[in-house]
């Protein structure tokens, strides 16, 4: 288990920052998958636009909950510490 303790202690820091990044960028990241997806689709014809879709709507979404956008109203935080929500925010769903 000491293995797993110190992974997890090395990559603590590294989440933030992607975290902060993901925030920072996330505009940018949601235009590339978008130019990505479009590609894709081109490229194979429709044949699989439905999975692309699909993809890229996860994708976006696991970004978001990256850059802990847990409320979509637009008040992307950046102040504050990860994983806790700012007071008159909704708590987190189970």
């Amino acid at each position: 288990m000491g293995l797993v303790n110190n992974l997890k202690a090395k990559l603590g820091p590294a989440k933030g920052k992607v975290s902060g990044l993901a925030r920072e960028h996330g505009d940018k990241i949601d235009r590339g998958l978008d130019k990505m997806a479009k590609t894709v689709d081109q490229k194979t014809k429709g044949k699989y636009s439905d999975r692309i879709q699909s993809g890229t709507g996860k994708a976006k979404d696991a970004m978001d909950r990256l850059a802990h956008k847990d409320d979509r109203s637009g008040d992307q935080g950046g102040e504050g510490t990860p994983g806790t929500t700012t007071p008159g925010s909704p708590p987190p769903a189970s």
